[in-house]
């Protein structure tokens, strides 16, 4: 019997703790925490949504520079390959 005894008032106990912290979670106080909590979350959200916008802009421009470059380079090459070939042809 006291095996039962000790846990119905462990069980009593938590119950209370449990009612009280819940009240204390769901005051106006906790409330206004959460909020700024979340607040603060979503500020540092836009920030870093701002840093990954830069950061893909930035590759875009890096992209389009390097396949620019290769089709000149491609350009450039074609031309020096058609200058010897007429400079073989001349020869000949």
């Amino acid at each position: 019997m006291k095996d039962f005894t000790k846990g119905a008032v462990v069980f009593a106990v938590g119950t209370l703790f449990g009612s009280a912290g819940f009240k204390l979670l769901a005051s106006k106080d906790a409330k206004k925490a959460y909020v700024h909590t979340v607040a603060a979350g979503l500020r540092v959200k836009d920030e870093a949504m701002k840093t990954v916008t830069s950061v893909q802009e930035s590759a875009a421009d890096i992209l389009a520079s390097a396949k620019e470059f290769n089709e000149e380079r491609v350009a450039k090459e074609a031309a020096e390959e058609e200058a010897a070939e007429i400079t073989d042809e001349a020869e000949e």
